[in-house]
């Protein structure tokens, strides 16, 4: 078994997930084609230097753009994240969020201003202290497993996406939310802190300086607070993925699709820890 390759074990718990193939004609199957989708955002090699063991690059190419806009790679994502959670594999006692900076390399820049369903009008590309570039927004469980993820422009801040990434992991888990939600400071915020509180859910963030000098101090769960590293080390993670680390891509959809195949072969590996070489 080649690296970035799956495993026979992993393609068992794909192979209901993808779309039906048909039979015969000249197409590749599904898992080899799946591979090969799987080695391009590990290795941030462009599309067309695919090694031929995975097909003509373009089939790949074309697959993946098809199962990118018709939501294949969300609906496989959501089935693996439930199985992780049926295993006992989700920690709901804890859920980290965060913000990180990806700069956005020349290929970025050029996308059409045509409107597309589902991507934003800016493309989700912006100027920041950082440089030209994105932000990618994304929330993991007490021990780093990636839970959602979504992409706005480099200067949005982090507390604008914290209603959407948290609603948008529970509905497919369980009907309950998680005992705690740990952010730094950039998510003390009072609308953050009543959305917590209206769940049930401990606020896990520490105060700035100037609403402790306002408020008074709320108190903070440091130990908890200590492990919200896991959403750091899950970020880092990520971004050995080299098409996610940096940005090549014109479209915050084909960005996403990135993150999406990261988030896949995260929970492959944790559903399926073969030893690979």
């Amino acid at each position: 078994m080649r690296r970035h390759e799956l495993t026979d074990g992993e393609w068992r718990l794909i192979e209901p997930l993808v779309p039906r193939q048909a039979r015969g004609g000249r197409w590749n199957d599904h898992r080899t084609t799946l591979s090969g989708m799987l080695w391009v955002p590990r290795t941030g090699a462009p599309w067309p230097d695919l090694p031929e063991r995975f097909g003509r690059w373009q089939s790949v190419y074309d697959r993946f753009n098809r199962w990118r806009r018709d939501g294949t790679f969300d609906r496989i994502a959501k089935a693996l994240r439930i199985r992780l959670d049926r295993q006992g594999k989700i920690d709901w006692d804890l859920w980290c969020i965060d913000g990180t900076r990806v700069r956005a390399a020349r290929s970025a820049a050029g996308a059409s201003k045509k409107r597309r369903a589902g991507e934003p009008e800016d493309h989700a590309l912006g100027r920041s202290r950082g440089g030209w570039g994105s932000k990618l927004h994304l929330v993991s469980d007490g021990a780093g497993v990636p839970l959602a993820a979504c992409v706005t422009a480099g200067q949005a801040h982090e507390s604008t996406q914290f209603e959407r990434l948290m609603q948008e992991v529970r509905p497919p888990c369980r009907e309950r939310w998680p005992g705690k939600a740990a952010g730094d400071k950039g998510y003390s915020y009072p609308r953050v802190r009543r959305w917590l509180a209206r769940r049930g859910i401990d606020a896990v963030i520490p105060q700035r300086s100037d609403e402790v000098e306002r408020d008074g101090d709320l108190g903070l769960d440091r130990r908890a607070y200590r492990r919200r590293s896991a959403v750091e080390r899950c970020v880092g993670w990520l971004k050995e993925c080299h098409r996610v680390g940096t940005r090549f891509d014109e479209l915050a959809g084909t960005f996403m699709a990135f993150v999406r195949l990261a988030f896949i072969q995260r929970y492959l590996r944790l559903l399926d820890p073969s030893d690979r070489t």
